[in-house]
């Protein structure tokens, strides 16, 4: 028999000044969104105290197919919309459920 894997997501957004206020305002709801989202186990953006710009994203969800589902969805968000184009430098893991 298979062990269950949860998805989890771990890392960082670099966001340039011009984009920070925009970046800022979309947040809350891309955070309210994702965590009602099927799946999600826990979701959180914060930004970085040291680096002015930076959030550390971490994200962990209870299936690949919950984690695909999530990505899908905010591909398709104002989230996307707002956050285009800005590098993200993130680690995906599988761990034990």
């Amino acid at each position: 028999m298979t062990q269950p894997t949860r998805i989890r997501l771990t890392g960082h957004m670099d966001v340039p000044e011009d984009r920070c206020a925009a970046v800022a305002d979309a947040l809350p709801a891309h955070i309210a969104l994702t965590r009602a989202e099927p799946g999600c186990l826990a979701f959180d953006v914060t930004e970085d105290a040291a680096r002015t710009g930076r959030y550390l994203v971490s994200e962990l969800f209870a299936s690949q197919a919950d984690f695909d589902a999530h990505q899908t969805r905010a591909a398709a968000s104002l989230w996307a919309k707002v956050t285009a184009g800005i590098p993200r430098h993130y680690t995906i893991d599988e761990v034990p459920a």
